[in-house]
């Protein structure tokens, strides 16, 4: 099983600073012209490798790499559990992470056939087939208060300062009935949700019945991620797509949408929103 020591970092560890670069640029309005420096979020791409094979390489912001590597390889169904994974090796240099597993039958090479190229921002992968969407179901009685979801949307819009500095990544946020657990953010609304997931794996943190905020669409290749977790509720403050409005109700996720502070669509299982007493 791994621990925190068989995290090794082969290069020195990329600052906090590096998930924006700045730049000078003009900028022009109807009155005038003028020269301003502006951050903008780095791209960064990372080539995961899983037991010396080449998987992919994915586009994402350079922090928590450890996270993003593990939570895409639980995502596509290539791990199931921190006990199986060895070692994880990250070189932010080269933007290589190498991941060693116990022996499995799982093989990432028999994966690449069923390879889809996702809706994601950037160029995503998802190592699975449409018929895999349908095969699991979300049993939870979990609710929430609608009330509790219009103020845990009010902290995430305000919890990623980088989306404030730079309005150039997407924010992902794992919560209970009433606080934000655990936050992340990265150029790609999939990588945001897959460094929650890898956090989550790597320390122990459960994610069944919990509820998960993103800052993206919803679509049907972000419901199968979540289904692998146990998530029952899925809360965006963009729209969904109708395929991923009809998989929420296959899989019996409640889908929540175009969330702000004071109004919410409902597509799904409105049964676990409840509010004022009264179910929406």
């Amino acid at each position: 099983m791994i621990d925190t020591s068989e995290i090794e970092k082969i290069s020195p560890a990329i600052s906090e600073t590096a998930d924006v670069e700045k730049f000078t640029v003009s900028r022009v309005t109807r009155e005038d012209r003028g020269e301003i420096e502006t951050a903008v979020a780095r791209e960064f791409p990372l080539t995961i490798i899983l037991n010396d094979e080449e998987l992919v390489t994915l586009l994402c912001s350079p922090q928590h790499l450890n996270y993003l590597a593990v939570g895409f390889l639980a995502s596509e169904g290539l791990i199931d559990s921190k006990d199986e994974i060895k070692k994880v090796i990250i070189d932010d240099h080269r933007g290589v992470v190498r991941v060693e597993t116990e022996p499995t039958q799982k093989s990432a090479h028999e994966l690449i056939f069923k390879r889809i190229i996702s809706s994601g921002c950037g160029r995503g992968a998802s190592f699975y087939s449409m018929a895999d969407a349908s095969s699991q179901k979300v049993d939870s009685r979990m609710t929430m208060a609608a009330d509790e979801i219009f103020t845990l949307v009010s902290k995430f819009q305000h919890g990623s300062e980088l989306y404030l500095a730079t309005h150039g990544v997407h924010s992902a946020a794992l919560c209970d009935g009433a606080n934000i657990l655990v936050f992340s953010e990265d150029i790609g609304r999939h990588n945001a949700i897959d460094k929650i997931f890898g956090k989550c794996l790597l320390e122990g943190i459960p994610t069944e019945s919990r509820a998960i905020i993103t800052s993206g669409r919803v679509t049907s290749e972000i419901l199968h991620k979540i289904t692998k977790r146990g998530i029952p509720i899925i809360i965006s403050i963009s729209e969904p797509t109708n395929l991923g409005v009809s998989i929420a109700g296959t899989l019996g996720i409640t889908l929540v949408a175009s969330a702000w502070v004071k109004r919410m669509n409902v597509y799904t299982g409105g049964w676990r929103i409840t509010g004022n007493g009264k179910q929406v």
